[in-house]
């Protein structure tokens, strides 16, 4: 198998081994993924280290949602190396696909051609599913011989992705039922009422349950690429190619700061809501006695529950979402490490710096250094 040693620490094949993986810019840890993710990992990478990747096209859609993740991973370990004269260690094998192989034409008129159908596709490892047409009614109807296409693939254990409105259709396929998801925020309000088994999540701008991702919004299909890069290839390869693009680090919120899930994925209702409680409160020195009432248990029970559910006590669970939040609101603004301190929960900055250098190995000023935006210097006429 041709890994990345060179550029990585890890094989995508290790990478999802390990008890902690760190997510896009280093902005969310997950446990695990499930028992489907390795087995994916260990037969996509079987044919020189290459992930098969299928970004389908439709009718009427907007063709950012699929060309944006068709460049992104084209680009992963192709194009960085390129630019600096090093031959091309393709990440990715991208396909794209509209449901009968012909080509498919968007709102202002572009067509674009497709390289086949999706009965064609005998096996993938990452499904994009892009935004259709603003008419859901009619677009799913039109688009129907998708769902038990993606079911099919699911099953097979491809992860499914659906990008703004195309979370539509992996909740038509039932996909997304008793699983957290996002799309557009204008869209949020149909779609709870059309799936109410769904944990709709609009704030955020990528989610991900068991193999099932979505996005919020059209260029959340960089922020979803971007991370697919990471979480399956490596860390350095996702900078790389985000660089080699002049693309920004990838954004989690629709309205400003939060995070994805911190745990892996579990059937504890009760807990899950604990967690959104805590993900959205975290700046609230919350006990776990506060904790036990809202979820209608005792508080040993909870704090039992809560650590077999998510692999940590509720104040290590704390902790860890205020520092996930610290690393986001450090990649993305300038305020003093003082702000960002007080804003995550720390009036004691001297104790957030040590916190956070304990979890991440890094300084808030070293890790601001590493993964803010570049800056643009103006000069005047």
């Amino acid at each position: 198998m041709r890994a990345f040693a060179t550029d990585c620490e890890n094989s995508a094949a290790e990478l999802l081994d390990r008890d902690d993986w760190r997510g896009a810019g280093q902005q969310r840890a997950f446990a695990p993924p499930s028992p489907g993710a390795k087995d994916l990992a260990g037969r996509g990478l079987r044919e020189a280290g290459i992930l098969d990747v299928t970004v389908l096209l439709f009718d009427d859609g907007l063709s950012s949602t699929a060309l944006l993740p068709v460049e992104i991973f084209f680009a992963a370990g192709a194009l960085w190396n390129n630019l600096h004269g090093r031959p091309a260690e393709p990440a990715f094998r991208v396909t794209t696909a509209s449901l009968d192989g012909r080509a498919v034409r968007n709102p202002q008129g572009l067509l674009i051609q497709p390289e086949t159908s999706i009965e064609a596709i005998e096996r993938t490892d990452i499904i994009i599913v892009p935004t259709s047409g603003m008419e859901l009614d009619v677009k799913l109807v039109e688009h129907s011989a998708l769902l038990p296409w993606l079911r099919r693939h699911y099953a097979a254990g491809a992860y499914v992705a659906g990008v703004c409105m195309g979370a539509a259709y992996l909740a038509e396929a039932g996909l997304l039922d008793g699983r957290m998801a996002t799309t557009h925020w204008a869209l949020a309000g149909d779609f709870a009422r059309r799936y109410p088994r769904v944990n709709w999540r609009s704030d955020l701008f990528v989610t991900e349950d068991q193999r099932v991702l979505c996005s919020g919004g059209v260029y959340a299909s960089i922020d979803l690429s971007l991370y697919l890069v990471e979480k399956l290839c490596c860390h350095e390869i996702a900078v790389q190619c985000a660089r080699a693009l002049l693309l920004p680090r990838p954004r989690i919120h629709q309205s400003g700061y939060a995070m994805l899930p911190l745990s892996p994925p579990h059937g504890d209702e009760r807990i899950r809501a604990v967690e959104t409680f805590l993900q959205k409160n975290f700046r609230e020195d919350v006990s776990v006695g506060t904790l036990a009432k809202k979820a209608a248990l005792g508080a040993r029970t909870l704090a039992r529950r809560f650590k077999a559910a998510t692999g940590r006590h509720p104040s290590a669970y704390l902790q860890a979402v205020r520092i996930e939040t610290a690393k986001a609101m450090l990649e993305q603004d300038t305020a003093p490490i003082q702000s960002v301190s007080c804003a995550v929960g720390y009036d004691d900055v001297a104790f957030f710096r040590s916190l956070f250098k304990r979890n991440t190995g890094m300084t808030p000023a070293e890790y601001r250094a590493q993964f803010a935006p570049l800056s643009v210097r103006v000069e005047a006429a």
